[in-house]
C-alpha cells in the first residue's frame, strides 16, 4: 500500500540491527519494485533482518496468503483490519511502513519519542535519496518488460474494429 521510497526507509531502519523480534511480511506492490529493490541491494537487509518476502501484488492481503496466531497484536501498512482477517481476535494497527519497521525492531508499538528518535538517525538523514519514485515512464525497456506479444504483432484497432481509425476518435 505504499511507493518503492517507503520500502527503502524500512529497509533504513532495519539495516545492521540484525534479525527484529517479530514476524515481518514484505510485500512489494509490483514485480517492478521487487526488482528495483533486489537491484539496489535491499532484499539483503531484509532478509538479514528475518523478513519473510512476499510476491509482489496491491497488498499482502494476510487472510489470503498467512494468518497470524490467534490473539495477536498486528501493526500492519494494509487497509486490511477487519475483524479476523488477519487471524481469530488479532488486534490491527495499520500505519506507515516506517512505523512497522520500527515495531518490528522493538518488538512492540513505539512510544512517539521512540519512533521521532529512531527516524531521526536512520531516515530522516537519507530521506531525499529514499524517497525517490519508481517511475516506470523513465525505465529503459519498460513498455516491453511484461509484455508476451511482440509489438509488431500486436493487432492494431483497425484490424479489431474492421474500419480505419481517424485521429480524435
Amino acid at each position: 500500500m505504499t511507493n518503492i521510497g517507503h520500502y527503502r526507509a524500512t529497509a533504513k531502519v532495519l539495516e545492521s540491527e540484525g534479525a527484529v523480534k517479530t514476524r515481518l511480511w514484505i510485500c512489494p506492490p509490483t514485480r517492478m519494485d521487487e526488482h528495483q529493490l533486489k537491484e539496489e541491494g535491499y532484499y539483503g537487509i531484509f532478509g538479514a533482518a528475518g523478513a519473510r518476502t512476499e510476491m509482489p501484488g496491491c497488498s499482502l492481503c494476510m487472510g489470503n496468503q498467512a494468518r497470524v496466531n490467534d490473539g495477536t497484536t498486528v501493526f500492519s501498512t494494509s487497509t486490511r483490519n477487519f475483524n479476523n482477517r488477519m487471524g481469530k481476535d488479532a488486534r490491527v494497527y495499520l500505519g506507515s511502513a516506517e512505523l512497522a519497521a520500527v515495531c518490528a525492531l522493538l518488538g512492540r508499538i513505539p512510544t512517539v519519542q521512540e519512533y521521532l528518535d529512531i527516524a531521526a538517525k536512520k531516515i530522516n538523514p537519507f530521506a531525499g535519496d529514499l524517497y525517490r519514485y519508481l517511475n516506470f515512464d523513465q525505465i529503459a525497456g519498460f513498455e516491453d518488460e511484461g509484455r508476451v506479444i511482440p509489438l509488431e504483432e500486436m493487432p492494431k484497432i483497425e484490424d479489431i474494429l474492421g474500419m480505419p481509425v481517424k485521429a480524435g476518435r
